[in-house]
């Protein structure tokens, strides 16, 4: 059986755990407080889930996904994720991570500092981009009417159809949109960033969730501007 490794075990980890053992995936959740803190949570998902270090959920991954403040990207480990395929859900939020110039004048994006830290992996950016209530209640069956989609960029194109298998699987279309270079136009802050999935509404956290196909999803990255 195929394994999602979850580098990171909050509110987006937790919610895709949650859907990956639903589809019938293994589990193996981290965090950076130690397996003994997920104990509660891995109960709850049942036999398919366990708990480890980063470094064994990372090993464990036919795909990892790193869910954690970018701050603490340099913490990830490097060595277990070689060759594999990383999602990196993660957001640059200053009031939280501090000021980093490189990323306020755009000169590089958020992935693009993952891949620089796992240069053997290959990085995709992915569920970066909506609130995680409503990823846990947007998930649809392959072929159903009303199927959301989510985008994902990444420089190697297998990885980036890896990726898509990912989202597949949990019950999500993927929009490709071009490179980590490009994953800027998913982030805080532009039109596709929450509100697709809100309705548009501009509280979208507290907003119901609402299915959003790939129309509405490409014509909301062509929107971004820096």
């Amino acid at each position: 059986m195929a394994t999602l490794g979850l580098i990171g075990s909050g509110n987006i980890g937790g919610t895709l755990a949650r859907l990956a053992v639903d589809a019938g995936l293994d589990v193996v959740l981290s965090n950076s407080r130690g397996p003994e803190t997920l104990g509660d949570l891995v109960a709850d998902l049942g036999p398919r889930a366990r708990a480890a270090t980063p470094a064994e959920a990372a090993a464990a991954g036919d795909w990892v996904v790193v869910t954690v403040p970018l701050k603490a990207f340099d913490q990830i480990p490097v060595a277990p994720l070689s060759g594999k395929t990383v999602i990196d859900t993660g957001n640059y939020y200053p009031e939280r991570d501090g000021e980093i110039t490189a990323l306020k004048d755009g000169s590089t994006t958020e992935s693009q500092l993952l891949q620089g830290h796992l240069p053997s992996a290959h990085v995709v950016k992915g569920f970066n981009n909506i609130f995680f209530h409503h990823l846990g209640a947007l998930a649809r069956p392959e072929g159903a009417p009303d199927r959301t989609t989510l985008p994902v960029a990444g420089d190697d194109p297998t990885a980036v159809e890896k990726a898509a298998e990912l989202l597949g699987i949990l019950g999500f279309d993927a929009l490709a949109y071009g490179g980590l270079a490009d994953s800027w136009r998913s982030q805080p802050g532009t039109p596709v960033y929450g509100l697709p999935y809100a309705g548009e509404a501009a509280d979208f956290m507290n907003a119901e969730a609402t299915p959003a196909g790939a129309d509405v999803v490409r014509a909301r990255l062509d929107e971004a501007v820096r």
